[in-house]
């Protein structure tokens, strides 16, 4: 049912398949998440520490470091926020957010990472000068103003 689609999804699984199943569908989605896998390990040390305004991310560690203390990231919690900081005032396309960190661009994935974008919305709270702003029909900014 697509309610159980969505609900492993925001659970944090990774990906779903339906029975009956081909086995060739089964192989590319394995090696898609492979890849991502292989992608993640390959990350520089400059692309594992961020800081975002008054708040350090660890990427590394899952870690959301700030004045109040430190939050624990989930994984996926922690690849968008990455993709986010790397693109830090410039636009991220969904769909290509998508595309690497879910392997596919579909309504439920995207329904997905709406729901990490306003967890991550939760979390950066510590900081008021930084938001993550809807460019409405293509992607996500992460901004960050000066102190006022």
């Amino acid at each position: 049912m697509k309610e159980d689609r969505i609900e492993g999804l925001k659970a944090g699984a990774d990906d779903y398949i339906t029975k009956p199943f081909s086995t060739e569908e089964l192989n590319l989605r394995i090696e898609s998440i492979l890849k991502r896998y292989r992608y993640s390990n390959i990350i520089s040390d400059k692309e594992r520490t961020f800081e975002i305004g008054k708040l350090t991310f660890d990427y590394s560690n899952l870690k959301l470091i700030g004045p109040e203390g430190e939050k624990k990231l989930t994984k996926r919690e922690a690849e968008v926020l990455r993709m986010l900081a790397l693109n830090q005032g410039k636009i991220l396309r969904r769909d290509i957010a998508l595309k690497n960190i879910w392997g596919e661009d579909d309504y439920f994935m995207g329904r997905s990472m709406d729901v990490y974008i306003t967890k991550l919305r939760k979390y950066l709270k510590a900081d008021k000068n930084i938001s993550i702003i809807n460019v409405h029909g293509t992607g996500f900014k992460l901004e960050v103003s000066s102190d006022s």
